[in-house]
């Protein structure tokens, strides 16, 4: 399905504020938290990575890899193209010096990951991001202002702008390194007079802001003239984002000119100049001509609406179904009717005979045919705006042209908001290239345009760099990772190897081994093997072990485990299928509303869930609660309006956003909403209580999950991101909801995007929030970080694998990772101060300490991970023996808690003779090819020793296996 529209959609979230170990306020319009809470936030972050007990349970990546994730800046190196940077929304920073070949992380674990701009001086080999992608998108994480690097990424220094929360540009001066500009688009979800042009002479010390519009208007664009650095050009832009609608334009969306270094400012879009100056100017993006400055191309987004008589006609519309009569409607002939219904694709059960019937009974009125079909996807894709033109001055900014007579139709559509980009070529300025749902190409100044996209290039494009001396080199980033051409877009290769995937959903099946299934930011959904390793092998072997299952943007996912092969999933606002994955067959679930009803509201990610007692039995929400007993053929609406109604805008609001059943009773379910309410169903559905009372109102509940350990208990996470409120929010009930405790009180100021309880231990809860994962072991009163492997990225999603004890995390900008928790379960209640877990078995083979099967291999060489706990610390002794013979002994530093040692089953030389006589071994024990003895099979005991304190564990090494024999042999 390919991912046009329905890429991008706004859906929003709600908070309030919370002070931790005090009540929360009630407050409909909760107050932003401030930059140095948030500092204080990522202090207690680290505290709780120092201090965890769990800090080295090692997480792997298990991709994928293919899709990528969203690209929003580029910087290449000038000397060498093979060396670039890539800045991904909320993946990280990462470095090629490979043409794409391969990438390196380089900005993991800062107080965020997200970025908005990256700026590279080559000569001095400093590196700057700008935190805080400038996209604005649903999930465009908020950033901490300017970071620099001088040695590459090894270390990062801050260079202040911390309330900036988005940053749309930041520029070096390219003689003077100590003069850089920054261009702050400001917060999305609150106000605040962060945004603006900031100017700093002495290298990031103090910084003095230069320009500055309003409160609603930041700066999103910033650009440089390649020959004169006196010369900038900053373009503004208002927008005003709540959960419930983005006004993505307005009178402070405007450009500017400073000829003295950024000092001062000239506004050149007011007035006659030719550059359009509405209310509906919206998002600008800008880019000198290099071979000649004094062009000046410049991208809007045209939010000012397109007039009546351009709008294609036809004889049956909204707008007269609005207005007409009975007696009017009923003339119309069916043809034009139901003409009227497929463009509108109504359900097939709809006709204009029944239609007509209808009416003459008067139990329908033409105007319930609009009623409908308009929600805020309506009256965010019905808006006949301009959308995007692209506009062109000969001198230096002073008066514009648009370059085009028809509009640039199926670029941006009615989200321009999301693009913003356009780029000339370096050496003939009517080359140009702008950027939306495709990537589009001009080669005579803006007149007309051609698309570059190819077959294996995603759409949603962010970031493209022209080469200057090398005519047709591009390097693009979009929502699908990086893309390179050498023919100006006519052939493209892909360099996807990096895991920084956007999921919103995790889960898995019952395989074995199992599979883990992803739904991902406008990359579908997908289902892969859990013991994934990243292998370029797959384009030898043709099949990427990863499978796609639906386009869009890939949302929720539940699997029938009983077969494992019945999956429900789909993409946004609630369009989701029943799949067949051993067959191919999809059947379309989504309940509808009847003629006459308004539209169910769904959310961008609509909850879907199969009870845990009957996986016949599937549970959907939008605004109600909905219920299918034979797997999703079709549902009944079992409630009301489960929320506070929705508010009028082009956002999907007033949605449900989570379900939950009890594992240990059939039919006592919990739903929560985007809009702050948390209501139970004893009865499966049939009738509902509201449950929140007592908690933050106006709140997104991000999640609501029943215990599977105490029938009555009942945990809740809300999250504020949407009103650019940080606090770590989760609550637990004992009483089915009637009154909530907050818990978690240690936990960083962080927005809580999901909370599960593990299913064997009732003492241990897992936290995902937008900076990383959290476990407690107490029942949430207190909190530790996981670290091993992991990046400080947003976990959207989490699931603990039942069987075999995995922990596994989807991440909104690195994909999915995977953690055994098995010697975790076991901590709360532990009372020994050291403790080794059992050791898993190995079979000796002959080919230990020899090269491997072809002449190039390594020496095969065997190991195991001896997990041990230890509540003190500090050097310990390791050793290998038999009941009366010590083998080999080494020194290791143990951290407080969890440690994972590795060992390799070898022994020292010294033992030999001693261990074959033990043994009565009939074959003398030989050093191998790598000069190593391993252990012959046998049962040894490793042992752990701290100080007077030890613990020891089993483990054996069994027989070889033995070939089977062919008939015949002895």
């Amino acid at each position: 399905m390919k991912s046009f529209p329905l890429i991008l959609l706004l859906a929003l979230t709600l908070a309030t504020t919370h002070v931790s170990g005090q009540k929360p306020k009630i407050n409909d319009t909760p107050a932003a938290t401030s930059a140095a809470d948030r500092w204080q936030g990522f202090l207690q972050r680290q505290s709780l990575l120092e201090n965890s007990l769990v800090q080295n349970i090692p997480f792997r990546n298990i991709g994928p890899t293919i899709m990528s994730g969203r690209v929003v800046d580029l910087e290449v190196d000038p000397q060498d193209p093979a060396h670039f940077y890539v800045a991904y929304a909320s993946g990280g920073l990462w470095e090629t010096k490979n043409e794409g070949a391969s990438f390196d992380p380089i900005f993991d674990n800062e107080i965020v990951m997200t970025i908005g701009d990256i700026a590279v001086d080559w000569t001095e080999k400093v590196i700057y991001v700008g935190t805080g992608e400038n996209n604005s998108s649903r999930s465009s994480y908020s950033g901490y202002g300017l970071f620099k690097s001088s040695d590459n990424g090894q270390s990062w220094q801050h260079l202040g702008l911390p309330e900036s929360h988005h940053i749309g540009r930041v520029i070096v001066h390219p003689d003077n390194p100590q003069i850089l500009w920054v261009a702050v688009l400001g917060p999305l979800y609150s106000n605040n007079q962060a945004s603006g042009i900031y100017r700093t002479v002495d290298g990031g010390v103090s910084w003095e802001k230069t320009l500055y519009v309003d409160k609603k208007s930041g700066f999103v664009e910033l650009i440089l003239n390649p020959k004169n650095p006196n010369e900038l050009i900053a373009a503004s832009w208002q927008k005003d984002r709540k959960a419930w609608n983005f006004e993505e334009s307005g009178k402070g969306s405007a450009m500017f000119k400073s000829t003295d270094g950024g000092i001062t400012w000239l506004n050149i879009s007011s007035g006659d100049n030719g550059f359009p100056d509405t209310e509906g100017t919206g998002r600008i993006g800008l880019a000198y001509a290099p071979s000649n400055p004094e062009i000046i191309y410049a991208i809007l987004d045209n939010q000012d609406r397109r007039n009546e008589a351009e709008k294609e006609t036809f004889s049956v519309t909204k707008n007269l179904l609005r207005n007409t009569t009975i007696d009017a409607f009923l003339a119309l002939t069916n043809d034009e009717l139901n003409d009227f219904l497929d463009r509108e694709n109504f359900p097939d059960e709809y006709n204009a005979v029944d239609i007509k019937e209808e009416v003459k009974k008067g139990k329908v009125k033409p105007q319930d045919l609009v009623t409908y079909l308009e929600d805020a996807n309506s009256l965010l894709f019905d808006t006949p705006v301009k959308g995007a033109e692209v506009y062109r001055s000969d001198n230096g900014g002073e008066t514009w042209r648009k370059t085009h007579e028809d509009y640039i139709d199926a670029l941006v559509f009615s989200y321009g908001y999301y693009f913003g980009q356009i780029r000339v070529d370096g050496q003939n300025p009517d080359i140009l290239y702008t950027m939306g749902v495709p990537l589009i190409k001009s080669t005579d100044g803006g007149s007309t345009w051609s698309i570059t996209d190819m077959e294996n290039v995603h759409a949603d494009h962010h970031a493209l760099w022209v080469n200057p001396s090398r005519p047709g080199h591009l390097i693009n980033g979009n929502d699908g990772g990086i893309n390179i051409s050498y023919d100006f877009g006519d052939t493209w290769v892909k360099c996807n190897s990096t895991a920084v995937g956007q999921l919103y959903t995790v889960n898995v099946d019952m395989a074995e081994p199992y599979n883990v299934y992803a739904g991902l930011q406008d990359n579908g959904v997908w289902k892969g093997p859990s013991n994934y390793t990243y292998s370029r092998s797959w384009l030898e072997e043709g099949k990427y072990p990863y499978e796609r299952l639906m386009g869009g943007d890939g949302m929720q996912v539940v699997i029938d485990t009983r077969t494992n092969d019945l999956v429900y999933t789909g993409y946004q606002f609630g369009n989701y299928f029943r799949i067949n994955t051993s067959t191919g067959d999809q059947k379309y679930i989504t309940p509808k509303h009847q003629l006459g009803e308004a539209p169910l509201r769904w959310n961008w990610q609509s909850p879907i869930l199969l009870s845990s007692h009957n996986q016949d039995i599937v549970y959907f929400g939008s605004n109600k609660f909905h219920r299918s007993m034979n797997q999703g053929e079709d549902f009944e609406t079992l409630s009301g309006d489960l929320t506070n109604g929705g508010k009028k805008g082009d956002v999907a609001y007033g949605t449900l956003t989570s379900i939950s059943e009890s594992p240990i009773r059939f039919g006592l379910l919990y739903v929560g909403s985007d809009d702050g309410l948390i209501h139970i169903s004893r009865d499966a559905g049939q009738t509902w209580e509201k449950i929140a009372s007592g908690l933050p109102t106006n709140l997104w509940v991000s999640r609501v999950t029943a215990s599977a350990h105490a029938e009555g208990r009942v945990y809740a996470s809300l999250n504020g991101y949407r009103w650019d409120l940080f606090d770590a929010l989760i609550y637990r009930s004992d009483d089915y909801g009637k009154t909530w405790k907050p818990i978690g009180l240690d936990l960083p100021k962080e927005p809580v995007n999901v909370i599960k309880e593990d299913p064997e231990n009732e003492n241990i809860l897992y936290v995902g929030t937008d900076h990383g994962a959290y476990v407690s072991l107490d029942g949430g009163e207190s909190f530790m970080a996981f670290n091993e492997g992991l990046p400080a990225v947003a976990v959207h999603d989490l699931v603990i694998h039942p069987r075999d004890k995995d922990l596994i995390l989807g991440t909104h900008g690195r994909s999915i990772y995977v953690a055994n928790i098995e010697s975790l379960q076991q901590l709360p209640g532990l009372t020994d101060d050291i403790k080794v877990f059992p050791i898993s078995e190995k079979s000796y083979s002959e080919r230990w300490g020899t090269k491997g099967s072809w002449h190039w291999d390594g020496y095969n060489e065997p190991q195991t991970v001896v997990e041990a706990y230890t509540s003190i610390g500090g050097t310990a002794t390791l050793s290998i023996s038999t009941d009366s013979l010590v083998l080999k002994s080494w020194t290791a530093h143990l951290d407080k808690g969890l440690n994972y040692l590795e060992y390799d089953f070898t022994f020292d030389s010294s033992q030999v003779k001693e261990l074959q006589k033990q043994l009565e071994l009939e074959s003398t024990l030989e050093a191998r090819d790598n000069g190593k003895y391993y252990l012959p099979a046998g049962a040894y005991t490793f042992t752990l020793n701290i100080g007077e304190k030890n613990a020891s564990a089993p483990l054996k090494v069994n027989a070889p296996r033995q070939a089977a024999k062919r008939k015949g042999s002895e």
